[in-house]
């Protein structure tokens, strides 16, 4: 039976976050009760603060898009946050979910639970088949934790409790600090700085040879308030493009973009990372779901997005 979210109580876990963000702009026209908590206002880290809140909102849907999230950098630097933040968060809702009766909750995953050297594309079967990438594997391990926290509640308690593992996201509202950002906005700040200083050339980190799938945050949110009506089952769910590109393709269409005539200098000193990262998007796609914004279209609006909020005097 589908799960309907007309007249429901919906509440975003990271609702100011990229994705979060995302899935409240979705659910604009879902016709449901929009519950939102600011870190001030319910601090996800703090079990009782969490069930407390729960019991007084007592949402009917959960969203779990609330995680601390980072590049190879951050991830290397803070590995002990990475594993302690995320474990905490998602118990403390989704214990909190089950405590208080919640209808039904999605818990966001991300694909670095998979193995570094997985069959591609990356079947959700591929889960636990082998090693995974050391310099993200603390957030990948909480990560998994939070599929096997849903599954479990779900064969001991029958709650519906799902799973959802995007690719690599896009969008408005990502985070541009060089310290701490993902490949994809990284390199739309390096390019913009590049052009406001007057330099043609980009530098990025490692070959330029890793494989990469990318998918805008409103295309995830679609998918993901698609599976809250239309998917309930134990096992996760890829959601993703189908496509990929290489890091070195990617900063070249970044540079376009921006307008940088120069040469992609690569840096092989530096990692990269997993070398390809492809999902299987097999099972989503018979259900009758597909992403509308291909790549190009969607950083072009991203790169407008972060130039705009820039000189608009935002923190970028």
């Amino acid at each position: 039976m589908k799960f309907q979210l007309a007249g429901k109580r919906v509440f975003v876990a990271g609702h100011r976050g990229m994705v979060g963000s995302a899935i409240v702009r979705r659910l604009a026209s879902e016709e449901c009760e929009l519950l939102t908590a600011s870190r001030a206002e319910l601090e996800l880290l703090d079990q009782a603060a969490v069930h407390d809140w729960f019991a007084q909102n007592r949402p009917d849907a959960v969203f779990l898009a609330a995680a601390k999230v980072g590049g190879i950098k951050a991830n290397s630097e803070a590995p002990a946050d990475f594993l302690h933040d995320n474990l905490s968060i998602q118990t403390n809702v989704i214990e909190a979910a089950h405590r208080h009766d919640t209808g039904k909750l999605l818990f966001l995953g991300s694909s670095c639970i998979y193995p570094k050297l997985a069959t591609q594309p990356i079947s959700e079967d591929a889960l636990l088949t082998g090693p995974l990438e050391p310099t993200n594997e603390w957030y990948a391990i909480a990560k998994i934790a939070g599929i096997k926290l849903c599954q479990a509640y779900r064969r001991q308690y029958a709650r519906d409790f799902i799973s959802a593992m995007p690719t690599n996201l896009y969008g408005p509202g990502d985070n541009y600090d060089l310290d701490t950002s993902h490949v994809l906005p990284a390199l739309i700040a390096k390019a913009h700085h590049a052009r406001q200083a007057g330099e043609s050339d980009l530098a990025i980190w490692g070959s330029g040879t890793p494989l990469r799938e990318f998918l805008h945050a409103d295309d995830l949110a679609d998918a993901l308030v698609f599976l809250m009506k239309n998917y309930s089952e134990e096992d996760h769910i890829n959601v993703g493009s189908g496509d990929e590109i290489t890091i070195a393709g990617l900063a070249r269409m970044i540079m376009g973009i921006a307008g940088l005539d120069g040469e992609l200098r690569c840096d092989p000193a530096r990692p990269d990372g997993t070398p390809r990262k492809l999902l299987d998007i097999s099972r989503l796609t018979q259900l009758g779901w597909s992403r509308t914004i291909p790549l190009s279209e969607g950083v072009a609006a991203v790169y407008r997005d972060y130039t705009g909020r820039v000189s608009g005097g935002a923190h970028g």
